[in-house]
């Protein structure tokens, strides 16, 4: 602590510190949750002040990845807060320290060729079809764009002046502008030229004088300023960047601590973190990598590496958090530090201070942290050199003479220390190759910690947490399948109702009522209408809803189609009747009378309603059926063999196997051929989550048809205990036809 207090000290940065804790102090005040994430985690008087909830030491943490003496650009905190909550946040820095001395950074958004060729063309005053028939011609000219059919090879894939150098060396095809030649030529000296201003992620500076003295500013539609330059420009000129983020995670966890507040009158604190860390019921859900919902691990890849992993604790979990990420699982990394989980035995360490610094990761360096762990340990370089040496690294400096110098000393520490220098040059290749890719940890700690935090309301309270979800809009998969988890939770799921419903999802005991927001077509006005006029009392009839609610037939047709009356006890051919009785069309209300008039008393002809009729209404105007969709298949699909279900995968790997299974999502890869293959996620009939390996040759002989429910074909595998479908072939099954053909 004295050590990180002098430091900051030393180099100015008590104001960054102090208004930072500010920020946080007025956010809690106002009982928002955030987040602090990134190298400040790495910071004990940052956790101490509240900043962060990761406790450094407990991960071996160094102060130096944040702050150091030699670190040339100056550190910022990155604070996320709920999506709903951060423009309040946002405002209120302002307030606090003056609109004067504080502003949004900007960002630069800079000419690209098809753009460029776009704007050149309208000035030239072109048609949009000659415009188009030119970008079709780039297109089909330049490596590496989408529409490029030359050979692999032929040219540079960063040589984008292919096009350019063909308009102006030989003769354009017939039918392109006369033009054509100028725009390409001068669309190329545009590219990477400023284009328009935009608004940095979340960036903010606050100065001691005026900005206006050191910069243009442009006021933006939300009401706040920005510069007139960007965060590496503000870097140079000694600005301190505060990063006010946000993102819907944080909006899940907020939310649910309400909602069950609300529902069952109980207070949660999700910030005792040591205490949600050694849960044991939260681990076992970890474990069980049923995770839906929680932020970072609910994704198929997700929840097989939790799964490979046997991931059960904290530690494991921030691992796991950073292997998952694109460059450590394309590099190799990520299979072999599974393979050194599930074998720990089974490999030697490069040396013994990998085995001392390297033990908790297996001798694999798989954050940022590590590489500054070897660099220093190994090889005795200053913990401050050995982040400048990462920082360099991920390869905008490699050529620079301060990487050369320090090179140089890593070498000659090495022969020092009397390493054999074929070590010393694996291990140089070894840092080289992971510190371009490598994550930082206190990054992945603070993901860990919100995982853990959702997984503990997902563990104790699953229908407060997936309502949640759900009125958030925001996770992996769409609100079918949080629906569909509340469902597997215990919920009984109800379709929106004008007396039950609000516009956003409620939870009464175990009935979920879907919001008003759901439905397709529906007008916010109409929604934020019915909802004041629920204040007043409940709807008695659709008389009285019209009479009380000013409604467009067509929005009133929706609220019948998706069954919001249905508290009148009326079938909905019998209130398309009564709308033309009761409804004024041009007014969009029902007559206004003194006195209640007696109500008419007339027979109608029986209308019968179909067994799934609602159920396709419902997959209209939601996107979705409430039913489980297997029970819309025709007859002939349902005869068929159904085979076996998610939870007997285990017992029968290496088995030819007959699976159906209701389409949630896919990946598309490639392979190191370049050939496309997909992964594919499923549910099975008793609602269990599957996943399917689509390799190649499967993908061109039986392509997935859009959604619906498919009977699979394949051979079951398993890779460290996470079984999957390899597939053979499948077919998409077919749904039952309406009375009027729909489906």
């Amino acid at each position: 602590m004295r050590k990180e207090l002098k430091m900051i000290a030393e180099m100015d940065f008590a104001t960054y510190f102090l208004i930072t804790w500010d920020i946080i102090r007025y956010a809690e005040s106002a009982g928002y949750h955030h987040v602090g994430r990134g190298s400040g985690a790495n910071s004990i008087v940052a956790y101490c002040l509240y900043i962060t909830d990761v406790e450094p030491l407990e991960l071996d943490l160094y102060f130096e990845r944040f702050i150091n003496p030699q670190r040339s650009s100056p550190p910022d905190f990155d604070i996320d807060f709920s999506w709903d909550e951060r423009d309040d946040v946002t405002d209120y820095i302002f307030k606090r320290y003056g609109r004067e001395h504080t502003a949004l950074l900007a960002t630069y958004s800079t000419f690209q060729h098809a753009a460029v060729i776009r704007e050149l063309g309208k000035v030239f005053g072109l048609t949009p079809a000659d415009i188009e028939a030119i970008l079709d011609y780039w297109h089909k000219h330049t490596p590496g764009s989408w529409e490029w059919t030359g050979r692999k090879g032929e040219e540079s894939a960063g040589d984008t002046s292919t096009a350019t150098a063909a308009a102006t060396t030989a003769a354009l095809p017939e039918g392109l502008h006369p033009w054509a030649k100028h725009i390409l030529r001068y669309g190329d000296m545009l590219v990477d030229f400023p284009n328009y201003l935009s608004i940095h992620a979340g960036g903010i500076i606050i100065s001691e004088k005026p900005l206006s003295e050191a910069t243009a500013l442009q006021m933006m539609p939300k009401g706040f300023p920005i510069t007139h330059f960007d965060m590496y420009a503000a870097e140079e000129w000694g600005y301190h960047k505060f990063d006010i983020l946000s993102q819907r995670g944080l909006g899940h966890i907020k939310d649910c601590v309400d909602i069950v507040r609300e529902n069952q009158g109980k207070a949660v604190n999700v910030h005792d973190v040591e205490r949600i860390k050694n849960d044991d019921r939260v681990r076992a859900q970890l474990r069980s990598s049923r995770c839906m919902g929680c932020f970072y691990i609910e994704s198929p890849a997700m929840r097989g590496l939790l799964r490979k992993l046997r991931c059960d604790n904290y530690v494991h979990l921030v691992a796991a958090s950073s292997i998952i990420r694109p460059g450590v699982a394309s590099s190799g990394m990520m299979r072999a530090y599974i393979q050194r989980f599930h074998q720990p035995n089974g490999f030697d360490y490069l040396h013994p201070v990998f085995k001392e610094h390297l033990s908790e990761t297996f001798g694999v360096m798989v954050y940022q942290e590590d590489v500054m762990k070897i660099l220093h340990h190994f090889a005795g370089l200053g913990l401050d050199e050995a982040d400048v040496m990462r920082r360099m690294m991920t390869g905008k400096k490699r050529s620079s003479e301060a990487f050369e110098r320090l090179k140089q000393k890593y070498f000659d520490q090495c022969a020092a220390r009397r390493y054999p220098e074929e070590l010393s040059r694996e291990v140089w290749r070894q840092l080289e190759s992971f510190g371009g890719y490598s994550f930082c940890k206190a990054h992945s700690a603070s993901f860990a910690v919100e995982s853990f935090q959702s997984l503990y309301l997902k563990t104790y309270f699953p229908l407060e947490f997936m309502v949640a979800v759900i009125n958030n809009f925001g996770g992996f998969y769409s609100t079918e399948f949080y629906v569909h988890e509340a469902r597997m939770c215990g919920a009984r799921i109800h379709a929106p109702c004008v007396n039950r419903s609000k516009r956003l999802t409620r939870i009464e005991g175990q009935d979920v009522y879907l919001g008003l927001t759901h439905v397709r077509g529906l007008e916010s006005d109409l929604i934020q209408n019915i909802e004041h006029q629920q204040t007043m009392g409940p709807f008695k009839s659709m008389e009285n809803f019209v009479r009380r609610v000013h409604v467009a037939p067509s929005q009133l047709d929706l609220l019948i189609r998706i069954g919001a009356f249905r508290f009148t006890g009326m079938k909905k051919s019998e209130l398309f009747w009564e709308k033309s009785r009761v409804l004024t069309p041009e007014s969009g209300m029902g007559a206004q009378l003194l006195f209640a008039d007696e109500a008419d008393t007339y027979r109608l002809p029986v209308l019968e309603e179909g067994p799934y009729d609602q159920a396709f209404e419902e997959m209209d105007l939601l996107g979705f059926p409430l039913c489980a969709p297997f029970e819309l298949l025709e007859e002939s699909a349902k005869a068929g063999n159904p085979g076996l279900m998610a939870r007997e995968m285990d017992k029968h790997i290496h088995e030819l196997v007959t699976m159906t299974g209701y389409y949630v999502c896919r990946k598309d890869t490639r392979t190191v051929k370049g050939e496309l293959m997909k992964f594919g996620t499923w549910i099975d009939r008793e609602g269990q989550f599957f996943d399917t390996v689509h390799f190649p040759d499967q993908v061109r002989k039986t392509p997935f048809r859009g959604r619906g429910i498919y009977r699979i074909r394949g051979r079951l595998t398993s890779e460290f205990g996470f079984v999957s479908l390899e597939v053979h072939g499948m077919e998409r099954l077919a749904y039952v036809t309406t009375v009027d053909g729909g489906r």
